[in-house]
């Protein structure tokens, strides 16, 4: 502790104040927080999506699941990219999972959907999108 003693919260530096209002009101803190990507979460017949772009696009698989267009809806479906396992020296390495919004089948072939904008296109999903292709030889369908 640095000794420092300040009359009210208004004669704090800046950051300093910011972390003790963190500290003293974290209710607050937490209602003022965004989402990483700016993204509106929404909510479709109970289910919640992460954005708006990915509800709608549930709205249009239900749309063709209903007309017989696709079968087999899967929502957030994982595929196992590597397995787990347990190195020489005993430490155990997670398994490398992939999660993507939307599977169905389309002509008797496996379609993968992932809801993707500019800013979510991050360095991960591309390496995990060629694992898919090169280990399942599924090519992931960006929306």
């Amino acid at each position: 502790m640095s000794g420092l003693r300040f009359a009210s919260m208004a004669d704090m530096p800046p950051r300093m104040r910011e972390a003790y209002a963190k500290q003293v009101f974290p209710e607050a803190q937490a209602q003022q927080s965004a989402a990483k990507y700016h993204n509106a979460p929404a909510e479709r017949a109970g289910i919640k999506f992460d954005s708006q772009k990915e509800a709608r696009r549930y709205d249009e698989l239900m749309v063709m699941l209903r007309a017989g267009i696709i079968s087999d809806l899967r929502l957030q479906p994982q595929f196992t990219i590597q397995e787990s396992y347990i190195t020489e020296t005993g430490e155990r390495i997670r398994a490398v999972r992939y999660t993507a919004d939307f599977s169905y089948r389309f002509g008797g072939k496996l379609v993968v959907e992932d809801v993707k904008s500019k800013p979510t296109r991050t360095k991960e999903y591309l390496r995990n999108r060629k694992f898919m292709r090169a280990k399942f030889g599924i090519d992931i369908q960006e929306i």
